[in-house]
């Protein structure tokens, strides 16, 4: 349901935290030892310095339209692959621009 997009995973882990379903619920719930260790979603954004992942609002910013993981996660046509590519690319970019900024400013 989630074809390993990072998106829909971080969703998923977002829902976690606010105690909604998600496909990967009963798989995090496993592991909520760890995700405690975050206290909260921004805990975890935080950490994993994700912040370019998500918006002002902790809402996901999602490189396909999504309808709650009723749509198929892979792109259906080649303007959608595009898009998923281009989007998924510029978020890892500004990612790895932070990290980097975190180690040499």
């Amino acid at each position: 349901m989630i074809c390993d997009r990072f998106d829909l995973t971080l969703e998923c882990i977002r829902r976690f935290y606010v105690q909604e379903h998600s496909p990967l619920y009963d798989a995090l719930t496993r592991y909520k030892d760890f995700f405690d260790l975050f206290i909260d979603f921004s805990g975890y954004v935080d950490f994993f310095m994700l912040q370019d992942f998500v918006d002002g609002k902790e809402q996901i910013k999602f490189s396909l339209p999504f309808d709650n993981f009723y749509r198929t996660p892979l792109p259906q046509t080649v303007d959608e692959y595009n898009q998923y590519r281009t989007h998924t690319v510029e978020l890892m970019n500004s990612r790895n621009k932070r990290i980097f900024d975190s180690l040499y400013t």
